[in-house]
């Protein structure tokens, strides 16, 4: 009777510490997409400091798909030729375009503002979305969302990119055009109804994109006057947290929270991304906070907002 009473009790006893558990794993997962993510603008501007930009990603992603993949196989996930053939177009567009392009930039363009033009992507990825379907379905929210959206990036690129200089706007057309690839990305991939696991799937496409990029690299030269011992400690200290953290332990929070959360929820980090980004080239890096920069802060964040508001509400039942 005693270890029967003991059996019903323990799971009496083990439920508050399963559920300090989960709890600490939402906190430390939605923590992981808010700050980690947006750290990564930073690190991307330190790696690409003393190791070339196409190099830099394709490393990046090279090595986080491949404990990813790793991950999968031991858990017994195998890819499908069909999910191999779907990574490959992935990966072009969401990483040798869109990182590509990324850090190709930040050679010259302050994170902060890399991260605010990165930012406008759910606003890419609803007009996307409206042409593939050959179907415009608008609301007065996702008008006002587009055109504050479109006023911010006008602004940043008017006033803060143009005004820094040749180099620094022609990096920012580029962080557009990676923003564009990676929305194209998005509606490809929902699309494609791709089925499988999602981690699997970045793993693929991690792998494929690092591929393409680690060539495209070697195609332009980046090879030529780089050597392992010009790569400085911080260039390095930044290309490991951003395999670790921004690729390996962000996106495995941030596909975990999407199997447990409503994706308009897991959603929110693009609101804080760009604030998080902003705040650290600031303190670390020395970038110029101006009126101009907040104003397009708000502009973008608050057109974002709008956007995944007005797109909720053109969803059934809603």
């Amino acid at each position: 009777m005693k270890s029967a009473a003991v059996i019903q009790e323990a799971p009496a006893i083990l439920a508050p510490a399963r559920q300090r558990l989960n709890r600490a794993a939402v906190i430390f997962s939605f923590l992981s997409i808010y700050v980690i993510w947006g750290s990564t603008y930073l690190a991307i501007r330190y790696a690409v400091e003393t190791i070339p930009p196409l190099y830099t990603a394709g490393i990046r992603h090279l090595l986080a798909g491949t404990i990813l993949l790793a991950w999968c196989l031991a858990r017994r996930l195998r890819p499908t030729w069909a999910q191999i053939r779907a990574s490959i177009i992935i990966g072009t567009f969401f990483f040798l375009i869109g990182h590509g392009t990324l850090h190709w930039a930040e050679q010259s363009v302050p994170s902060g503002l890399a991260s605010l033009l990165i930012a406008s992507e759910p606003i890419w990825v609803f007009l996307l979305t409206a042409i593939a379907a050959r179907q415009w379905r608008l609301n007065a929210t996702l008008v006002a969302g587009i055109f504050l959206g479109f006023g911010g990036v006008g602004l940043l690129m008017g006033r803060s990119a143009l005004n820094s200089g040749p180099a620094v706007f022609v990096g920012s057309l580029a962080v557009v055009l990676g923003a564009l690839s990676w929305s194209v990305g998005i509606v490809y991939s929902r699309r494609s109804h791709l089925s499988g696991h999602p981690l699997l799937l970045s793993a693929l496409s991690l792998l494929a994109g690092s591929v393409q990029l680690l060539l495209v690299g070697s195609a332009v030269g980046e090879y030529r006057g780089f050597s392992f011992a010009s790569v400085s400690l911080r260039s390095w200290l930044a290309l490991g947290y951003l395999i670790l953290f921004g690729s390996v332990v962000a996106f495995t929070a941030y596909n975990w929270l999407l199997e447990h959360y409503s994706p308009t929820l897991v959603a929110t980090h693009t609101y804080v991304n760009p604030i998080v980004a902003v705040l650290l080239g600031w303190l670390f890096a020395g970038e110029a906070v101006t009126l101009n920069v907040l104003l397009s802060t708000a502009m973008v964040i608050g057109a974002v907002m709008l956007v995944d508001r007005g797109m909720a509400r053109l969803q059934p039942g809603s």
